[in-house]
């Protein structure tokens, strides 16, 4: 604390280290290093420098995510809170027939409750009530995390500052109004090749898919940068994270929600690329 300048430089040189490996199509070491393993604050710096960056580069930011709802996870990084991920345009790619397996270096899939918001979330107490007003609809999601962590050997400062692991991300098409269904009842099946590899329930996401929501749109509004109406919130897993290696097809039943699939490309990442 206190070191303005060279916590600057830290900020920065996680932020290339991030971007390198991003470039390279190759994990790195983690970087915890420059930032320590409790400046979440410094981590979150590092994700608005990388966001800057591809704004800067033309990216259009649709939302955020929500990642570390689970108490389990949350243990497992030695955190009592989620965090969250800013979500670009073309990290959506429900349109496309194949999930682009040479887009990731080592991805999971979860399932999640994808929130489609109808007002701005950023005057007002930002209660149950009001942030429940302002979902449009939900429908059902997959969101593939990826890591440019090598090995996904990270704390809590690494995951934030490579903006909380996200990857890519499939939404369903059957919309549902929250007239229509309770998200923390909502049950969940997740089948990695038609076998079952992971289930839960709406409760697992911090005890109601919109409590992490509403947790969002005060920590969105605190870091200046409210969620705004249009935008999609996919907020947070409703059971386990499990591998999505090329040629895997990952299909999600999330009750009323429906289904929703990720067919991945057989080719594997970056590394068989050829430089010819």
């Amino acid at each position: 604390m206190g070191h303005a300048s060279g916590d600057d430089l830290a900020v920065r040189l996680a932020a290339a280290r991030l971007t390198e490996a991003q470039r390279q199509g190759r994990p790195v070491a983690p970087v915890r290093d420059l930032l320590g393993t409790q400046d979440i604050e410094a981590a979150y710096a590092v994700q608005r420098e990388l966001t800057r960056r591809r704004l800067a580069d033309g990216a259009v930011v649709v939302g955020r995510k929500i990642g570390l709802t689970a108490p389990a996870v949350q243990a497992q990084l030695g955190v009592d809170q989620p965090d969250f991920g800013v979500l670009f345009a073309d990290m959506d790619v429900s349109a496309l027939a194949e999930v682009p397996s040479h887009r990731l270096l080592q991805p999971k899939a979860e399932a999640e409750i994808a929130f489609v918001l109808g007002q701005d979330l950023a005057d007002g107490d930002l209660d149950l009530p009001q942030v429940r007003a302002a979902v449009d609809h939900a429908v059902a999601a997959l969101e593939i995390v990826d890591s440019r962590i090598a090995d996904w050997d990270i704390t809590i400062t690494d995951t934030v500052a490579d903006n909380a692991s996200s990857g890519l991300f499939v939404l369903a098409d059957r919309r549902l109004t929250l007239d229509e269904f309770e998200p923390r009842e909502i049950p969940m099946r997740l089948y990695a090749d038609g076998v079952l590899v992971s289930e839960g329930i709406g409760a697992a996401c911090l005890g109601d898919p919109l409590n992490a929501l509403t947790w969002l749109a005060r920590t969105a509004r605190a870091y200046g940068e409210p969620l705004r109406a249009g935008q999609i919130v996919l907020s947070g897993a409703l059971g386990p994270m499990v591998p999505a290696p090329p040629g895997t097809t990952i299909r999600a039943e999330i009750g009323a929600l429906g289904e929703v699939t990720a067919a991945f490309s057989e080719k594997a990442a970056f590394s068989e690329k050829s430089d010819a």
